[in-house]
């Protein structure tokens, strides 16, 4: 069984920075893409960004010119750099997998707090 586990979160003042790790139980390259999402109080999970094995990268919106998603194959963990954080990205933050070998599964991780003050 594949297992995601996030950490980095905590609280931040308005402008501040954070990063978010996610490690792997299994080398990460199998996947087919990686990303991470995020899920406020009151609202549905969304997603934050995404990266495919081909080097594609999607960012949402609101977080463009702020976040940036990387990976280390070697250490088999995902990274969430996240910059000029606002109070409206406080959130639960998710990272997810896409499994290569079992086409339509995903793994994801428990979660890790993200508190922005005002």
């Amino acid at each position: 069984q594949v297992q995601l586990v996030e950490s980095g979160g905590g609280l931040v003042q308005a402008g501040g920075s954070l990063r978010l790790s996610c490690a792997a139980s299994t080398n990460i390259a199998n996947f087919k893409a990686v990303g991470w999402y995020r899920q406020a109080p009151g609202k549905q999970r969304e997603l934050v960004a995404t990266r495919s094995t081909d080097g594609r990268i999607k960012y949402a919106d609101d977080v463009k010119g702020r976040f940036t998603i990387s990976r280390d194959n070697a250490k088999n963990t995902m990274f969430l750099q996240m910059n000029s954080l606002k109070p409206e990205d406080t959130a639960v933050y998710y990272c997810s997998a896409d499994s290569a070998r079992f086409p339509g599964r995903s793994y994801w991780g428990q979660g890790t707090q993200v508190t922005v003050s005002s």
